[in-house]
């Protein structure tokens, strides 16, 4: 794919932010069905992750060479492949991990081939997804893993991340076990397949999971750079080591409401799949409810925090706690009006007060405007009035108290802050 096209890729999924993604074409239950059955390694914790959904008509024998960036370092990696939008079987004839050098080349001698219960192929029935078993050795934090997989056989729906914000590689062909980068002469900016990786840290820190929309996503962020609010929020963990959370899974969905389907499945419908089925999490972050608001559906204060409570009991019922985020501002936006700030106002004095919430990340106290209280500060402002830029999620990143992250369980209330 050209770097123009590859341009027109990003520009098509952004669409979602503005609510004109489609409705995916699995049901809820049976999306919350198939995560459930999914099993989590022991001791594993999830260092990267991204949500999946549906992607269009899948092609066979194509080789995909996907860049991500770990979160927390560990032994005995784990990759996490899906065909959780599929309507027919997928078959992976071969794929491998290794270390990204530069573009599609990797380091030498860093390519290994991934197994599946033993086996170096697998396949995936509709709606199913699967760990692969543990590589041996180390990886570190910060590294750019290369995850290969060559799949044989697709059709239907293909199932993946739209909005990468990252440049990863795919050829015709089984290339999964080259290093070298001479047949990747396609470059693309989604994730296909693969939505998770984890591995055993020593000692055994906890993950926090940040689940969003196109701003958690990272749309207006720099492409290729890492510079999303959970990256950077990952690199603060990093620097502290004895911090008892290093892994954060990024599960922002372009478009994503917290009420209905349009950018990916709701976030009460895809909870499970891409929240509590990970490994290892404490904490989730719930920074979603702007695209709710904004679509003119009539969605109310009432409604939308009763949608909140639902995932927040749903995440204490599983142990783990619950940051609550208050809504950015978005006038200048195209969709704004007095009536939708009037309710984001409402819903951000709900997460502030009503203690239904572990902790507090107030994003709408960092970035507004002094001068307009609905409206980004320019300095962060992306250039939409909606998504903040680099510098912003930098802020946003850095006004989270990582005290709040280390979650003993249960939903234990804290008091918020910065660190």
């Amino acid at each position: 794919m050209s770097g123009a096209a590859h341009r027109i890729l990003i520009a098509a999924v952004t669409l979602a932010a503005a609510g004109l993604a489609p409705a995916t074409g699995l049901a809820p239950a049976q999306a919350s069905s198939v995560a459930a059955a999914t099993p989590v390694p022991d001791r594993s914790v999830v260092t990267w992750a991204a949500s999946a959904d549906r992607l269009g008509e899948a092609p066979s024998d194509r080789t995909y060479r996907l860049v991500v960036r770990t979160s927390v370092g560990g032994s005995r990696v784990r990759v996490r492949v899906s065909n959780a939008f599929g309507d027919r079987p997928l078959v992976i004839g071969s794929a491998y991990t290794g270390l990204r050098k530069s573009g599609a080349r990797l380091v030498a001698g860093s390519n290994r081939r991934l197994r599946f219960d033993g086996a170096t192929s697998v396949t995936l029935a509709p709606g199913e997804i699967r760990y692969s078993d543990p590589l041996p050795g180390r990886t570190v934090a910060g590294s750019d893993l290369a995850v290969s997989l060559y799949v044989r056989t697709a059709g239907g729906p293909a199932t993946g991340h739209g909005m990468a914000l990252q440049t990863s590689y795919a050829t015709a062909g089984d290339h999964a076990a080259e290093e070298q980068d001479g047949a990747y002469s396609e470059q693309i900016g989604s994730w296909f397949y693969l939505d998770a990786v984890s591995v055993d840290p020593d000692p055994v820190p906890g993950a926090v999971v940040t689940l969003g929309d196109s701003i958690t996503d990272g749309w207006q962020s720099t492409t290729d750079k890492n510079l999303r609010w959970p990256d950077f929020l990952a690199r603060r963990l990093h620097r502290m080591p004895d911090s008892t959370v290093q892994g954060v899974a990024n599960a922002g969905i372009s478009g994503n409401r917290v009420l209905a389907d349009g950018g990916g499945q709701s976030a009460l419908a895809r909870l499970d799949r891409d929240v509590l089925s990970l490994p290892g999490v404490r904490t989730v972050v719930l920074f979603e409810g702007v695209n709710d608001i904004k679509s003119h559906t009539d969605v109310t204060a009432a409604t939308l925090t009763e949608g909140y409570r639902r995932i927040i009991d749903r995440v204490h019922a599983a142990g783990k706690c619950v940051v609550g985020a208050t809504v950015l501002p978005y006038k200048g936006w195209s969709e704004w009006d007095p009536q939708g700030d009037a309710v984001r106002a409402e819903v951000n004095e709900w997460i502030r007060t009503s203690g239904a919430v572990d902790a507090v990340a107030d994003f709408d106290k960092v970035l507004r405007s002094p001068y307009d209280p609905q409206r980004l500060l320019p300095t962060f402002d992306g250039g939409d009035h909606l998504h903040p830029d680099d510098k912003g999620m930098e802020a946003m990143a850095d006004s989270i108290d990582l005290g709040a992250l280390a979650c003993e369980g249960g939903g234990r209330v804290r008091a918020a802050g910065n660190a």
